[in-house]
C-alpha cells in the first residue's frame, strides 16, 4: 500500500454495537488492597488543567467535558499553582466573594477559590508502593482533605499521581467521612468564617 492509498472501508451491519470501556479507576477494592489501586496515575492519564484566570462557569464546563471533579491550576505547564474541585465552584468561599466584591458568580475566577499548592497534602510514591488502601483512607481523614497528591523525586518533586477521596469511596463501595482540618492559621480563619 502506498502512502497516498485510501484505506478499504465497509458498511456497518445492523446489530453492530459500540464497545464499552471499563474505566480502570472504578475497579472494586478492599481496605487491604495495595494503595496504588486507588491512585490516578498521571503518567497514564492526562491531568485535567485550567489557568487561574478561568471563570467558574467555564471551569465547571471543563470538568463536565473531561469527566472530572477537580482541575489542576497551572499558568505555565508543567508548574502547578494549586487545584480547584467542583465543590469549590459553588462553595462558601465563592458565595462570600460574590457578597464582598458585589460581583456576579460568573465573574469569579478559579484563582479566587482554588486551594493553593502550599495547602495541599502529598505522599511520596515510594511510600505509597508499600501502603494499603486503609492507609490512604486514614491519611485523607487525618488531614481532612478530599484529594491527596502523589510525588516522585526530590525538590523539585513531580506530581505523578492523584488520589480522590470520592473515587476511593466509589471503589470501596462505602462512604468516607472526611472532616476538613485547618493546616495553618490562615486556613483556620477561613474555616471559621464559613
Amino acid at each position: 500500500m502506498s502512502p497516498n492509498d485510501a484505506l478499504p472501508t465497509r458498511r456497518i451491519e445492523p446489530g453492530s454495537s459500540l464497545v464499552q470501556a471499563a474505566p480502570w479507576e472504578t475497579a472494586p477494592v478492599t481496605l487491604d488492597a495495595p494503595a496504588l489501586a486507588v491512585m490516578t496515575d498521571l503518567t497514564k492519564v492526562k491531568a485535567a488543567t485550567t489557568p487561574p484566570s478561568t471563570r467558574l462557569p467555564q471551569a465547571e464546563q471543563q470538568m463536565i467535558f473531561q469527566g472530572v471533579r477537580m482541575l489542576f491550576v497551572v499558568s505555565r505547564m508543567p508548574a502547578i499553582e494549586g487545584l480547584v474541585a467542583h465543590a469549590d465552584l459553588h462553595g462558601e468561599r465563592a458565595m462570600r466573594i460574590v457578597q464582598q466584591r458585589g460581583v456576579r458568580h460568573d465573574e469569579i475566577t478559579v484563582a479566587d477559590v482554588m486551594t493553593e499548592l502550599a495547602a495541599l497534602e502529598a505522599v511520596d510514591l515510594a511510600t505509597l508502593r508499600h501502603a494499603r488502601v486503609s492507609n490512604v483512607v486514614a491519611t485523607l481523614k487525618a488531614h481532612g482533605r478530599h484529594h491527596l497528591l502523589v510525588l516522585d523525586g526530590n525538590a523539585p518533586a513531580r506530581v505523578v499521581g492523584l488520589i480522590s477521596g470520592s473515587q476511593v469511596a466509589r471503589q470501596l463501595g462505602m462512604p468516607i467521612e472526611v472532616v476538613e482540618v485547618a493546616g495553618s492559621f490562615a486556613e483556620l480563619k477561613q474555616l471559621l468564617s464559613q
